[in-house]
């Protein structure tokens, strides 16, 4: 096994089977989850963009309906997805910043 690194200081290994499942971990780890604990939460944020398409769609055509549905759908998806998106502990946390 022949282990280099890249210009952005990732580790490359000649196995292509580690190099898939780095593929499909390497993001997950990053924000403190498994690949399916990723999996489900980045399915739950296509599913609340799905439903606010479908009201921002409707409240197209008829604006009386869905006045506020949209932007609540995207404003609670931003919370999710951004302010409390980081399920590693505190002190990961700081580290990966620094």
């Amino acid at each position: 096994m022949v282990i280099l690194r890249n210009k952005s200081a990732r580790i490359i290994n000649d196995n292509p089977h580690m190099d898939m499942k780095r593929k499909f971990t390497e993001h997950p780890a990053s924000v403190g989850e498994t690949y399916g604990q990723h999996f489900v939460s980045a399915m739950s944020f296509s599913v609340t963009l799905l439903r606010a398409a479908f009201v921002c769609g409707v409240h197209a055509i008829l604006p009386f309906m869905f006045e506020k549905t949209g932007s609540r759908c995207v404003t609670e998806l931003y919370d999710r997805m951004v302010t409390n998106r980081d399920r590693r502990p505190e002190s990961a946390e700081h580290e990966a910043a620094a």
